[in-house]
């Protein structure tokens, strides 16, 4: 919690500074003649902060939709692992045992390793792919002797495959980032709307007030950098479900 507030308010005071500099640069160059413009600088202002508040409304709700998305798929992907958990112990043999405890081994791995190798924009972890191909060998090595066991194997097969597809879009997601444009556009909109100011005074009110708008646009620019970076500070996905069920697969199988 507090590492956001801080991450927020680097970008709160980041953006304010730019604002407040730009319309004092132009204060200090259009020192006389300002009311001669006032309609043309009224007009642009609203002009371009329509079009900013819109594009940031745009790549913000972009972004909380992939955020929402990837942990729904989190949600989904302890399922089908936790299927693939009972569906072993369902079989009722002995070889399927091994199972059960390279599923834990899975989560382990993802929770240990890919999360934070996805943090650092290295992608899903070759460790986590070699966990899950172990256990879709073993599922694979199994030898139904009679319709429910054929049965359990080819869910378990097909549950396996939920868990790859969940991986490829954990590493889609991200894989994915802002485009440089966007944060361009971005700044380039909170200095033309500061610049767009300069027929007001530089008086107390009117920087307190372009201060407040600078800081509104500095955490939603927090707020969609977070989004941007899933695995990352300053808003990292926290993958609750993948957690709980790797302590209720410890506490079953003796190890918690």
């Amino acid at each position: 919690m507090l590492a956001n507030i801080l991450w927020a308010a680097v970008f709160i005071a980041g953006t304010s500074a730019v604002s407040v500099a730009a319309y004092l640069i132009a204060q200090k160059f259009t020192p006389v003649g300002r009311d001669q413009h006032r309609d043309m600088a009224t007009a642009m202002v609203s002009r371009i902060g329509a079009l900013h508040g819109l594009i940031l409304a745009l790549v913000f709700a972009q972004e909380l939709a992939a955020y929402q998305r990837l942990e729904a798929q989190v949600a989904v992907e302890a399922s089908a692992v936790a299927d693939i958990y009972n569906d072993a112990a369902r079989y009722q043999d002995p070889n399927a045992s091994a199972i059960r405890r390279q599923m834990l081994t899975y989560l382990e791995t993802v929770l240990d390793d890919e999360l934070a190798s996805l943090g650092k924009g290295d992608g899903l972890s070759a460790t986590a792919w070699s966990a899950w191909d172990v256990a879709y060998r073993q599922v694979l090595n199994l030898e139904p002797t009679n319709a429910r066991q054929q049965d359990l194997r080819q869910h378990m097969l097909a549950r396996l495959h939920d868990v790859s597809l969940s991986r490829d879009v954990r590493a889609a997601e991200a894989g994915t980032s802002i485009a440089n444009f966007f944060w361009f556009a971005a700044l380039s909109g909170v200095v033309l709307i500061a610049v767009g100011h300069y027929i007001y005074p530089a008086r107390g009110q009117s920087v307190t007030l372009l201060v407040l708008f600078s800081a509104y646009t500095g955490l939603i620019l927090f707020l969609i950098y977070g989004l941007a970076n899933p695995f990352s500070e300053p808003m990292p996905l926290q993958p609750v479900a993948l957690v709980n069920l790797a302590e209720a697969l410890n506490l079953d199988l003796g190890r918690g």
